[in-house]
């Protein structure tokens, strides 16, 4: 098999391409709950309202708190006044659209203008330009990661017990679920590809093949979990909760027996661990230099015995649900991704993993959570982050 070699550290037009189109979908996805939100308000339904906006105010809340600190470790100018305007850009969430300013504007530089000289003005390399477009779009990828696990499906498991609880349906809620669809494919797949993009020592995530197995795998298993859960909260929302909480403590559990080491406070280092822990309530992610076999293995069997459990009590305890027009609609597909995901994820890890699918020498097993020092070179944060 012949594999195209490609550069690690050169940010390309397809890279300022993609950067565009993920500005694009995030603003795409605000502007899609908002017009959920004020659909639910003309029709009186304020306890919607309310659910609506609150999943998305709390998550933009922890994405700009991880924003406003990381840029101050990295400018390490802790009292410097331009900080000010930082923290109110933070305050009043407009971080990552400030983020993504910096980042189109470097990107642009670098797969431009500086292919091939560096900026004689700045005396920056190359290197140096297409290192820092790539380190600042490495950081956008995580805490879209972050918004995406605590924000946006959740978001979308509440659009879809709405669509299933609710006869009347408005267009806007059709709107909102692709759009979170495609938000969380769309993040979960970039930030595999920055993920290894920013990491010299690590085999690159190239070729259509791998991405578009990989993508397979996390939008079938994460369509069949978002439709059980759904699908449990329609049978008891009293049953969902316990069962997500559940869930939580046992991957926030999991992460501090991990000894997660990422941020430099503690406090910092517990929201990590709890972000994470909700993270793992979704889809599965290594925390630690460990090899991961066995815990995917585990995970989605767990997943598995729930899915079929939500199908049991459907089918015997409620039989009112089955009733519902959807229900036949619903439970083929989660049966289908559900079995097409384990199969794509079977294959991805067989034949499509980095460390398998490009031959060359890997120090060690695939990790998703890595030590919090950084190389004197300047490694992207994303080397202490969650990797698959």
């Amino acid at each position: 098999m012949t594999i195209m070699k490609i550069n690690p550290r050169k940010f390309t037009k397809w890279n300022f391409t993609m950067s565009v189109l993920g500005i694009v979908i995030y603003i795409a996805d605000i502007a899609a709950d908002l017009w959920v939100a004020s659909n639910y308000f003309c029709e009186r339904q304020y306890y919607l309202v309310i659910l609506t906006l609150a999943f998305r105010l709390l998550a933009s809340v922890i994405v700009q708190t991880f924003s406003y600190a990381w840029l101050k470790e990295d400018c390490n100018i802790p009292d410097s006044e331009k900080f000010n305007w930082i923290f109110l850009l933070h305050f009043l969430h407009g971080g990552i659209f400030t983020r993504y300013w910096f980042a189109l504007k470097d990107g642009y530089q670098a797969a431009f203008k500086h292919n091939s000289s560096g900026n004689k003005l700045t005396e920056s390399t190359p290197d140096d330009i297409h290192k820092c477009a790539i380190d600042a779009v490495t950081d956008i990828s995580m805490l879209r990661v972050f918004k995406t696990f605590l924000e946006t499906t959740p978001q979308l498991i509440l659009q879809i017990y709405i669509l299933m609880e609710h006869d009347k349906v408005a267009f806007s809620q059709y709107a909102s679920i692709i759009t979170s669809f495609c938000s969380i494919s769309w993040s979960t797949l970039d930030y595999q590809i920055s993920l290894r993009k920013s990491l010299l020592d690590k085999n690159q995530f190239a070729g259509v093949r791998p991405r578009l197995m990989y993508l397979l795998y996390k939008l079938f298993t994460l369509t069949s979990w978002i439709l059980s859960i759904a699908l449990t909260t329609i049978l008891s929302i009293v049953s969902s909760l316990i069962l997500l909480i559940s869930l939580w403590t046992l991957g926030f559990s999991w992460t501090l027996k991990q000894h997660t080491t990422f941020c430099k406070s503690k406090r910092m280092e517990f929201l990590y661990r709890t972000v994470v822990g909700v993270i793992l309530i979704f889809t599965f992610f290594n925390v630690k230099g460990e090899k991961t076999k066995m815990y995917i293995v585990s995970y989605y069997t767990t997943h598995v015995l729930v899915t079929l459990a939500v199908m049991c009590g459907c089918l015997f305890w409620k039989t009112s649900v089955t009733e519902q027009f959807y229900f036949p609609f619903v439970s083929i597909t989660i049966v289908l991704t559900l079995g097409a995901g384990i199969i794509c994820l079977i294959i991805y890890y067989s034949f499509f993993h980095p460390t398998i699918y490009f031959k060359q020498d890997s120090a060690s097993d695939t990790v998703d959570g890595l030590a919090r020092e950084r190389e004197k070179e300047g490694i992207s944060r994303i080397r202490n982050f969650i990797m698959q």
